[in-house]
């Protein structure tokens, strides 16, 4: 068997990818309904704001949502709520039209909340909903609060015999201006309990205050209010501390599906650039990429872009096996949200620092996606709020190690229904994992053994030159030192999923250079910005001092045998790059 020399989405090498002829056909009506659409007409649409209207069509006719989110025994019986195939495609949604990936993304959070309750009534109303080609949203997010979901002020209060009357106001709601299901949290004003209870959009008393102006195309994020909205048992889902979790929860599996859509973005950036540049002719009838300069900047996108894919595809089989006893999916999500759309944003701006003028071409991907990647980087404050998140996992990962078996890779047909059940939050210092070691054993790689010496060295730094307690509630003096953990936590996902996916030695050799230099990047910030010991120096010192190998040679043979080859490998329906 070949080794890879890619893991990138290809939209025209799909065929067969996924275990289940269901899957393969829907991922096949959604590439085959952006091809037909073409790439000019979806940008134009999109700089128009046009309605997707004909989407909601489409795939309420193929039946799309409601194979991808009813879980098995609700819909047909070719259904299934399987995180694998859902992260799939939301990468195949942004890849073509982030729009349509935000509608979609949107209505995975709006029907969690209902799967993750024991009312049958509504779970039985979603499935044939979604059979009708519904779309769904969240009621969760309010104008004064944000993301702080504890100052939640919307609110439930009982008027007897099992009847109640909702009232407030929930801001940024993708959906909200049609879903006939906003499953929404708010307290119960006579308890003061946390209670779950489904909205719908389509009642009078439900009122659609505006859309809200962004950068996401023809999807639409509004406010709604709701003025002695009546609710009876049948509409509650769930109360009490159950309730908040089942929020939370429903935020990380939302969370995830962030990180495919950047990765989703990029890639499709990526394949543009590289068409475009290797058939550029510039100074004496030299490409582009015949610039030494740009072929390390494809390198290093190319390198990060499987890197991302690597930690997504890997990230999603520890969600897929979560439980009270395994909940190593509450440090793998908040990177898989805040790293890997970071990094897509990055690979966006090293791109378009390739390209120059073409990319803000208005009939070009790569001018939406450019415009695209910086708002899933920071949207929520991923990058701080996910980093708080983080560093309380610090203990447990080096410290608090335990043998778990070994987790199978996810392509595989399964009804995810455990996530719907399983959901256990708080002590996150106290989650065990497994040796971060192990996939490391026996990998004869050059900068992977290069890598595995700076993880060696940054867990001896925890324990022999440890933070005062003080600081450690110091976001500002804590950043670098949580970017250099989250550096390690992102190499051992991708480390564990090019095994298992035979991916090409070099290929992993170079990704894990652009991991060294990133690591090496945070020691050097960590140093000459904040306020360390002397020891605490000394071993960052010693962090900077370790760098990945260099070989000019082979990273131009890089460039040729894996980065160059991807010319030409996707060019969408009406592209005007690739036609030059």
């Amino acid at each position: 068997m070949s080794k890879l020399k890619s893991v990138l989405l290809n939209p025209n090498k799909m065929s067969g990818t996924f275990p289940d002829a269901k899957t393969n056909q829907v991922m096949k009506d959604v590439r085959d309904y952006f091809e037909n659409f073409g790439k000019l007409q979806i940008l134009k649409d999109v700089a128009d704001k046009r309605d997707l209207e004909d989407w909601y069509k489409y795939q309420g006719s193929k039946n799309i949502y409601s194979t991808m989110l009813t879980p098995t025994g609700y819909g047909n019986e070719d259904t299934s709520f399987d995180l694998s195939k859902i992260s799939a495609i939301s990468e195949l949604f942004a890849f073509y039209n982030p729009s349509v990936w935000y509608t979609f993304q949107v209505s995975i959070l709006g029907v969690c909340p209902i799967w993750m309750s024991d009312n049958e009534y509504q779970k039985n109303e979603l499935a044939k909903l979604l059979n009708e080609g519904h779309i769904f949203a969240f009621g969760l997010s309010e104008k004064e609060h944000g993301a702080n979901i504890y100052a939640s002020e919307a609110s439930l209060r009982p008027t007897g015999d099992g009847e109640y009357r909702a009232n407030g106001t929930k801001y940024y709601i993708g959906n909200s201006f049609r879903a006939p299901k906003i499953p929404t949290l708010g307290k119960n004003t006579e308890t003061g309990e946390w209670v779950y209870y489904v909205l719908d959009s389509r009642h009078e008393n439900y009122n659609y205050v505006k859309d809200i102006e962004t950068a996401i195309g023809s999807a639409r994020v509004g406010e709604f209010r709701v003025c002695e909205y009546p609710i009876t048992d049948k509409d509650i889902l769930v109360s009490g501390q159950k309730a908040f979790d089942n929020a939370l929860l429903t935020v990380n599996i939302g969370k995830y599906m962030v990180g495919c859509a950047a990765l989703g973005i990029a890639t499709h950036g990526f394949y543009e650039a590289i068409t475009h540049a290797n058939g550029r002719k510039l100074y004496d009838g030299m490409l582009v990429t015949d610039f030494p300069h740009i072929r390390e900047f494809f390198n290093d996108a190319f390198c990060r872009l499987n890197a991302m894919k690597l930690y997504t595809t890997r990230g999603i089989d520890y969600m897929r096996v979560l439980s009270a006893d395994d909940r190593r999916y509450l440090l793998f999500s908040p990177i898989q949200k805040m790293k890997v759309t970071k990094e897509a944003d990055d690979v966006m701006a090293t791109i378009m620092d390739i390209v120059c003028a073409k990319g803000y071409e208005s009939d070009t991907y790569l001018s939406h996606a450019s415009t695209m990647a910086p708002y899933f980087s920071r949207l929520e404050g991923t990058v701080h709020v996910n980093m708080s998140l983080v560093l309380k996992f610090i203990k447990g990962y080096f410290f608090g190690n335990k043998n778990f078996e070994d987790i199978n890779h996810g392509n595989y047909v399964k009804n995810d229904s455990n996530i719907f059940t399983e959901q256990k939050f708080g002590g996150l210092s106290k989650v065990q994992f497994d040796d971060c070691k192990k996939p490391y054993a026996g990998v004869e790689i050059a900068n992977v053994k290069i890598f595995s010496q700076i993880i060696d060295l940054y867990k001896e730094m925890i324990v022999k030159a440890p933070v005062e307690e003080k600081k450690m509630k110091d976001l500002s003096y804590m950043l670098n030192l949580g970017h250099m953990f989250t550096e390690i936590v992102y190499a051992q996902l991708i480390l564990e999923q090019a095994l298992i996916s035979n991916v090409d030695d070099e290929l992993i050799n170079q990704i894990f250079a652009t991991i060294i230099k990133d690591f090496n990047k945070y020691a050097v910030a960590q140093f000459n910005y904040q306020e360390n010991t002397s020891t605490q120096n000394e071993y960052l010192q010693n962090l900077m001092d370790i760098v990945p190998e260099l070989d000019k040679k082979k990273e131009n043979k890089f460039f040729e045998e894996f980065v160059q080859a991807q010319d030409g490998e996707f060019i969408m329906t009406d592209s005007v790059i690739g036609q030059e």
